[in-house]
């Protein structure tokens, strides 16, 4: 049995949506340091809905798969659609990841949702602290 699914590959090999968006309506970064994985997040926000979504991962191959498929499964999304990403979905939607790969998953996760949080702040759009999990103390990479 292989490690990675075909769709893992496939994600790592031919990510979408890499890159930059200048002026962004909402950027998110996430990192740690165990694991050696960043992400960065852009969006493009009109009407509510995340017209346009950009990556840049330094990170191993499921931290780029995870970051090419968190972005395709946002992308047209209205913003409090976008708040119900898990992480537990975006490895669903990968086919699965190894157990010791999870935190990938919720890298892509945290990074779009500290995007949708600058979005919020920038905009001054209230929400809950709590639906913004802090990933600098995630259990899955202590």
């Amino acid at each position: 049995m292989a490690l990675y699914s075909e769709k893992v590959m496939d994600h790592f090999t031919h990510p979408r949506n890499v890159g930059v968006i200048e002026n962004a309506d909402g950027v998110g970064e996430v990192g740690n340091a165990k694991c050696g994985d960043i992400m960065k997040i852009y969006l493009k926000i009109e009407n509510e809905i995340i017209v346009d979504v950009k990556f840049e991962t330094f990170g191993c191959g499921s931290a780029i798969a995870s970051s090419s498929m968190a972005t395709e499964m946002i992308m047209g999304k209205s913003i409090h659609e976008a708040m119900q990403l898990t992480n537990k979905a975006v490895a669903e939607a990968l086919d699965g990841l190894p157990l010791h790969k999870m935190h990938c998953s919720v890298l892509a996760e945290e990074a779009i949702k500290n995007a949708l949080k600058d979005y919020f702040d920038k905009n001054n759009i209230p929400y809950d602290a709590k639906d913004f999990p802090d990933c600098e103390h995630c259990a899955h990479c202590d």
